[in-house]
């Protein structure tokens, strides 16, 4: 089997695209039960046969494989450089988030004008009954214009019109000059 197995790498160095597909049936089953065995997840199994791959088949194409009836050794330790590699990672950010996770996940003091709800309130009755149906199912409810046109019974384009004449009006209501 060591045999066709470097004859399978010789065929990629050579462009053989038969070949290539013949390595990967061979070896990615091999390579997704490593996986599994070491990162207990499946879908990182998967991530790991088809990393694995890619870096086996460019180097067999590159022609950079010294032994080439060494190939199987060579996924192997492919996979445990890769896995290590995960693993390295999954460890440096863990002790970044032990550093920094605290900063990071606490929100920035952003200095800025704080919202009058009361006030809010306020302008909201000043608008025009359909003006005020037309803000809150867009703002409240996160309707799109198709779904307020057909509850309100105008054109999505009117929609839009009376949408934007409300928020200009609640501007000019709260004060916010634009």
């Amino acid at each position: 089997m060591e045999r066709d197995d470097a004859k399978l790498a010789r065929q990629i160095g050579d462009g053989d695209r038969e070949a290539e597909a013949e390595l990967c049936r061979r070896m990615g089953p091999r390579i997704r039960l490593y996986g599994l065995k070491h990162l207990r997840d499946a879908h990182a199994a998967d991530d790991l046969m088809q990393n694995v791959l890619i870096t086996v088949l460019e180097t067999l194409r590159a022609g950079k494989l010294r032994e080439m009836e060494k190939v199987a050794s060579f996924v192997l330790g492919t996979c445990r450089m890769t896995v290590m590699d995960q693993r390295r990672g999954v460890l440096r950010r863990n002790r970044l988030m032990e550093q920094w996770g605290l900063e990071m996940l606490t929100p920035l003091a952003t200095p800025g004008p704080q919202l009058d709800g009361d006030a809010l309130g306020r302008c909201m009755q000043q608008l025009a009954e359909r003006e005020r149906a037309v803000m809150t199912m867009s703002f409240y409810n996160e309707q799109e214009s198709a779904e307020i046109a057909g509850a309100v019974g105008v054109s999505e384009a009117n929609v839009r019109v009376i949408r934007h004449r409300a928020i200009q009006a609640m501007r000019r209501c709260m004060g916010v000059v634009r």
